[in-house]
């Protein structure tokens, strides 16, 4: 399939790949000649759509026609406009409908946390406070991947390098500080290295403070500045995170006690159509 129409009432259609000039494109027992390159997410019109009517998508106005549209031509925002105005007037109806009965509880195996929190994989993970360590983070990762036969026993080491931790202020900085505190707590993570330079906004000591509860056994922290060998360092961390981590063992748990995180964003033309 190389287009769709949405809904009956559409008088455009979605390219699902690119599609060249003079594509012969039938639906609903028409044949509709593209008079232009089509890329692949974007619009065209089945029909004709007069300057000033609406452009229907999804069986419903999405915008209106700045000029004539003719069959075939790419429908964009070099030739429509929004229909959308400051303050949306509407009444709330909904549409409430039973849904299927849900499939019942079911056992499944988990690693289990201390805190109650329970995940699927037993990792070992690097956290850098702060970009500027995470070149020395990755060595630390290489070299410790070498001496145990890539974690031999475990679900991998990962370490999740980022552009931040310095210089940041304000919510900023606390979103950033946020986001690492719950890595650190993630019940997919067996251990936890956090690595911090010395001289970042992001300080180890501050970010200790409002952490919360830990196992100590678990999460592990190191200031690079801190240290004479801060590789040699971070691979003691890591053999000592591994020992403790290594032997935890999957045990039965039931489906309802997972939590499932879902990434919604980077709508594109496609979007209600193949996602979101």
């Amino acid at each position: 399939m190389q287009y769709i129409k949405i809904h009956a009432l559409d008088n455009v259609a979605v390219a699902l790949a690119d599609l060249a000039e003079g594509t012969e494109v039938s639906v609903d027992n028409q044949t509709v000649t593209l008079r232009q390159d089509v890329a692949r997410g974007h619009k065209f019109a089945l029909t004709d759509i007069a300057k000033g009517a609406n452009v229907i998508k999804y069986g419903l106005p999405i915008g209106y026609a700045l000029a004539d549209i003719a069959a075939g031509v790419h429908v964009h925002a070099h030739n429509t406009r929004t229909n959308l105005s400051d303050l949306d007037q509407y009444r709330y109806q909904p549409d409430f409908q039973d849904l299927p009965a849900q499939a019942a509880d079911r056992e499944v195996q988990i690693y289990r946390r201390a805190n109650g929190d329970v995940g699927v994989r037993n990792e070992l993970w690097i956290l850098p406070t702060v970009g500027c360590v995470n070149g020395i983070a990755r060595q630390i990762q290489n070299r410790f991947l070498k001496e145990t036969n890539n974690a031999e026993g475990t679900d991998g080491v990962f370490l999740f390098s980022h552009t931040y931790g310095c210089s940041q202020l304000g919510d900023d900085h606390i979103n950033t500080r946020t986001m690492l505190q719950n890595m650190v707590r993630h019940p997919n993570a067996g251990a936890v290295l956090v690595i911090g330079l010395g001289c970042e906004n992001n300080q180890v000591a501050a970010f200790r403070e409002t952490l919360g509860d830990i196992d100590p056994e678990r999460v592990h922290f190191m200031i690079c500045q801190q240290q004479d060998d801060e590789i040699e360092a971070g691979i003691e961390h890591l053999h000592q995170l591994y020992n403790v981590m290594r032997n935890d063992k999957r045990e039965p748990g039931k489906l309802s006690e997972l939590k499932f995180g879902l990434e919604c964003g980077g709508s594109d033309g496609l979007s209600g159509i193949t996602a979101n």
